[in-house]
């Protein structure tokens, strides 16, 4: 089984009728966070968490693909440990964003996402 973790519309809208979306109503920490607690309930990572070139503290929005497994995969935890301490090193660098700018970074996720699928 396939879950995507987003908190990205566009990701959400395109990929619902053929995956399992976990839809996160918050910022991109908590996109991880929630794609830790899955691989805590044995899923594991199919897309690197800090996959393309935007810092976590400059974009909003993420988007991961994940997919059931057996057990704790420690790869991939240690993946997204390393992500989440990545994303706590640095503030927010826009914490009020124009909504332009917003698009651009959604449609930036959502090409990188659908690339990797």
């Amino acid at each position: 089984m396939e879950i995507i973790v987003t908190n990205n519309p566009r990701v959400r809208d395109a990929y619902s009728a053929n995956h399992e979306i976990h839809f996160i109503s918050g910022d991109f920490s908590c996109v991880l966070i929630a794609a830790r607690d899955l691989i805590h309930k044995g899923f594991r990572l199919l897309t690197h968490p800090l996959s393309g070139s935007v810092k976590p503290n400059e974009t909003p929005f993420k988007s991961i693909l994940l997919c059931s497994g057996s057990g704790i995969d420690l790869p991939s935890l240690s993946m997204i440990e390393n992500a989440l301490d990545a994303c706590r090193k640095f503030p927010i660098k826009y914490p009020e964003m124009p909504d332009a700018m917003r698009d651009d970074f959604s449609l930036i996720d959502y090409t990188l996402f659908s690339s990797a699928i």
